[in-house]
């Protein structure tokens, strides 16, 4: 009976002694509180940067100063031809043809770009004479018009159109008998359709203007010839810019 007593105390103790090592174990796996001021750090800002061209339109050799600003950038570049730059600044560049300049900036928040492109515009080319055509020989009579030029896919009138154009107007309403035709031109550039739509619009934006400048719409007619009749045919800027016009031909004199 004493041996049975024995036993049982014994495995009392180690019932015992395993309930408290198992509540222990519990008690070390709990999860470690996690401290309520613990902040996440706020991701850097993208770089912020701003590019302008003065003035925006040129003639070929001449120059046109770029301006820049930045925010929040590390590393600035500006192409083509100028490389790496400071965070604000400006330059100068002489160009002979058009150009888009395009700045880089990148920071810790990424990289971010800004572009400003300065038009060259090349000289006008030489004045179309209108002839009437009952006056062939009397070059007296002659009348001197120029030609209307546009940026490439554009039917706008810019600003050296707009003095050509309203040159042509104070002739053409000294000569009220004078009819004639205006041609939609285009560079080679894109499709026949296209074009042809193009030029309209272009022929169309001259007669325009010339009507609103006080010449009689019966006078004008407009035809689009697209990109069929070149008068430059070399792979270059200026010698496209030649081909994008409103052209004056010269129709019959009223009697």
């Amino acid at each position: 009976m004493q041996m049975r007593k024995r036993v049982d105390i014994h495995l009392v103790g180690m019932l015992g002694f395993l309930l408290l090592s198992s509540g222990c174990g519990y008690r070390d796996r709990a999860p470690k509180p996690v401290a309520d001021n613990v902040s996440v750090p706020a991701p850097s800002p993208a770089p912020t940067l701003t590019l302008s061209a003065q003035p925006g339109s040129i003639s070929p050799g001449d120059s046109a100063t770029l301006s820049w600003t930045s925010k929040d950038a590390t590393d600035l570049s500006l192409s083509p031809n100028v490389g790496k730059v400071q965070a604000e600044g400006s330059t100068s560049v002489t160009l002979q043809n058009s150009t888009t300049f395009t700045l880089t900036a990148t920071g810790p928040g990424g990289s971010q770009t800004a572009i400003a492109r300065v038009t060259v515009v090349p000289a006008p080319t030489p004045a179309t004479t209108l002839k009437p055509s009952i006056r062939e020989t009397d070059t007296s009579d002659n009348l001197s018009v120029q030609d209307a030029y546009f940026d490439l896919d554009k039917a706008d009138i810019r600003p050296d159109a707009e003095q050509s154009l309203g040159a042509d107007a104070a002739l053409l309403k000294d000569r009220p008998s004078i009819k004639f035709t205006l041609e939609g031109q285009c560079d080679e550039r894109g499709s026949e359709e296209y074009n042809l739509g193009l030029g309209e619009r272009r022929a169309t934006a001259a007669k325009d203007f010339l009507v609103n400048a006080g010449v009689s719409a019966d006078r004008i007619s407009t035809i689009s010839y697209g990109k069929d009749r070149p008068v430059c045919t070399d792979q270059t800027e200026e010698c496209w810019q030649k081909n994008r016009r409103a052209h004056f031909q010269p129709g019959q004199e009223s009697k």
